[in-house]
């Protein structure tokens, strides 16, 4: 799921480049925003089917490790858009 994210962001920065830089960065920002809402959905449900389990606490990890990915991922997007 990572992979195809990553990916799909990719191809979202390469078909932005052709707008213009302003509306370029836009939808980069808004790409990149959707990506780091996804990664917070898959958390919620990592979180969510490990309640309750005795792997609860190892579920809170690994939700946090998806949270900070996207926040890495959104940001990073948003940088490389700044860039353009």
């Amino acid at each position: 799921m990572k992979t195809l994210l990553k990916f799909g962001a990719i191809a979202a920065l390469g078909l932005t480049l052709a707008a213009c830089d302003s509306q370029a960065e836009k939808e980069i920002d808004q790409q990149a925003e959707a990506i780091d809402e996804s990664y917070e959905a898959q958390a919620d449900v990592v979180e969510a089917m490990g309640k309750g389990s005795p792997d609860e606490e190892a579920a809170k990890q690994q939700a946090d490790q998806l949270r900070e990915q996207g926040e890495q991922t959104e940001e990073h997007l948003k940088d490389m858009a700044k860039e353009l």
